[in-house]
């Protein structure tokens, strides 16, 4: 009993000794991987893409977000950012707003407490002007490429850009073609966000300088879909056109509604409206539609053939409306980092500014502002289903 026991107490030693060794061992291994992984972390370079990815303009928003997708998936696959010599992979985290400003701002403090090194986004005015405060004061480069509204870069903000013509160019556009149409007296419909007021207000102004009558100014909402009150009451003022401010959603049973109850206006909207999806939603009635869209026509892009075949092979669906700006977007931020030699906003923000690239999109500069220099308007009509260009005003010319 005595060996028995001297042996059980050999063995509980040696077992314990190598449970000793063992504890010393693993903390020496745990210590290592958080450095590893800080490695690995600093050869990343974060995006943030913010929009609308559900609700009534989710295909606007997954069309900005494969846009995105698809020039980081391109400089990944050519072998990531080259940073002072140094070759880094980029990382996109995308964000759903909702199209709603409350939500947008949480989303932009994420973005920040997650150090993004830029954000391509947001998707609607009224979610990129209360988030570019956010961005603004961490320091963080932001790029839209699809807010118009004036006040985005009317407040002075040193992160803030936009890649394609804002409200004030694109509502004047509108408002001197009504009247060269020979619209003499005009009803006004907007939605009271920050793009279709602003975009309506920018309108109405063109529109009174050129020599026309607005004989209805009304107001909806952007989730609004029965028009025929507000209809039956600017059927009074026999307008010769309707303008409306605001997305396809509602623009496609506005036109659907005006045609049933008898109103001859023409009727008409801006780029929100100038859609395949705004086609699909008004069918037939949606013949005659005019809208503008800022921007060169899509198959008149710079790179255009080549960017829709890309995009369509690679996502299986048709361009909407703003991912080639998205494109761009991505591929100007990398640039400027490029240049920079630097991921860090604050070093590359400058080269962002001073930026002349010649995009899918067309040639990108910037004014002091942060709006694209010389962008350009184009008039649309749908002719037998399909939207037709009617003319391009303005646009610097692509090499």
């Amino acid at each position: 009993m005595k060996k028995n026991a001297a042996y059980s107490l050999i063995a509980a030693a040696i077992t314990g000794l190598a449970a000793c060794k063992q504890q010393t061992q693993t903390p020496a291994a745990d210590a290592s991987a958080p450095q590893a992984a800080a490695e690995t972390a600093t050869d990343v370079i974060k995006i943030g893409h913010v929009a609308a990815l559900t609700g009534p303009a989710a295909h606007f928003g997954k069309d900005n977000e494969n846009g995105v997708k698809l020039a980081i998936d391109e400089i990944n696959a050519a072998g990531g950012v080259d940073i002072g010599g140094k070759k880094m992979k980029l990382e996109m985290l995308s964000e759903d707003d909702q199209g709603d400003p409350k939500t947008a701002t949480t989303v932009a403090q994420r973005f920040v407490d997650q150090k993004v090194a830029g954000v391509i986004g947001h998707m609607n005015s009224g979610t990129t002007i209360p988030a570019s405060k956010i961005y603004s004061d961490a320091g963080i480069a932001q790029i839209s490429p699809s807010a118009t509204a004036v006040a985005y870069t009317a407040q002075g903000f040193k992160t803030a850009f936009r890649v394609m013509a804002n409200d004030a160019q694109q509502g004047k556009v509108l408002g001197e073609y009504a009247v060269k149409l020979g619209a003499k007296k005009i009803a006004i419909v907007d939605d009271r966000t920050a793009y279709g007021q602003g975009l309506a207000d920018e309108f109405e102004k063109a529109a009174k300088a050129a020599g026309a009558q607005i004989v209805k100014r009304e107001f909806t909402s952007n989730n609004e879909t029965d028009f025929n009150a507000l209809l039956t009451g600017i059927k009074g003022t026999q307008p010769d056109l309707i303008f409306y401010g605001g997305m396809d959603a509602q623009a496609a049973p506005l036109k659907k509604q005006a045609k049933k109850l008898g109103i001859n206006a023409q009727v008409m909207g801006g780029d929100g409206a100038q859609t395949p999806e705004f086609i699909k939603l008004a069918g037939a009635d949606a013949e005659g539609m005019l809208a503008t869209s800022p921007g060169t026509p899509k198959d008149q892009l710079a790179g255009g053939k080549a960017f829709l075949d890309k995009f369509k092979t690679k996502f299986g669906n048709e361009v909407q409306l703003y991912s080639p700006y998205c494109y761009d977007s991505v591929k100007i931020m990398v640039q400027a980092m490029q240049e920079a030699g630097s991921a860090e906003p604050a070093k590359y923000l400058p080269k962002l500014a001073a930026i002349k690239y010649q995009g899918v999109t067309g040639p990108i500069s910037f004014d002091a502002k942060g709006d694209i220099n010389n962008g350009a308007i184009t008039v649309y009509s749908v002719k037998n289903g399909k939207w037709e260009i009617v003319e391009v005003v303005g646009g610097a010319v692509a090499k």
